[in-house]
């Protein structure tokens, strides 16, 4: 009990001491954890400029089991393959989101298996659950009433957001089959139409400013 709240307070403590910053999770396993590399400072110029946050331009880079991941209020993970967490890393990472962390998942498509199955080693008694639609986190500066919304097709699902919740608290939010991060990249990469760029924008915005507030 001791040691939760001695890493709690350093949470606290590291956060009120440094700007607003978040990061993007490299992990092991061999996937591509460096996908995406427009799509991050996209959305963090995008909620800046429309969520009145003051997040640093770039994004850092924050290894799973570095003490720095408890630098950033949010993390962000994505790829399209093999994800690996060791007991250590996997340790790290539940005590940052049980201390007041927050981690966002997308699937680039292909990391289902993989990320659903490190995270039972991260939280052996907590599932993934369908987030409602009228969960806060599609409420925020911008509102989704139909929930996630999709931004590209590959196996003709409907998209879903799966949350993890940690003594009531949203912990994690996993968006599938929708593939967030690629409708944030610049428009030249997958020449998206500019309304669905936008929805994957405003989406990821609501994200941050959801973790930031709780």
């Amino acid at each position: 009990m001791m040691k939760q709240l001695i890493t709690l307070l350093f949470f606290v403590s590291t956060l009120s001491s440094v700007s607003q910053e978040i990061a993007i999770v490299k992990y092991n396993g061999g996937g591509d954890w460096y996908a995406n590399p427009t799509a991050v400072p996209n959305l963090i110029e995008f909620t800046n400029k429309n969520c009145n946050t003051k997040i640093s331009k770039t994004p850092k880079i924050v290894a799973v089991n570095s003490s720095d991941i408890f630098n950033y209020p949010i993390v962000f993970l994505t790829g399209h393959g093999n994800v690996f967490f060791s007991k250590d890393e996997a340790k790290n990472l539940r005590n940052y989101l049980t201390a007041g962390g927050f981690l966002h998942i997308s699937d680039n498509y292909g990391l289902d298996p993989f990320i659903r199955r490190e995270i039972k080693k991260v939280f052996p008694e907590l599932q993934f659950q369908e987030i409602p639609k009228n969960h806060p986190i599609y409420n925020q500066t911008f509102s989704f009433t139909n929930g996630l919304p999709k931004i590209h097709e590959h196996d003709k699902k409907r998209p879903q957001g799966f949350g993890l919740f940690y003594k009531g608290r949203l912990i994690c939010f996993y968006d599938y089959e929708s593939d967030l991060s690629d409708g944030w990249e610049d428009t030249i990469v997958h020449n998206n139409p500019k309304e669905v760029r936008e929805k994957a924008l405003k989406m990821g915005a609501n994200i941050i400013e959801y973790a930031f507030k709780h």
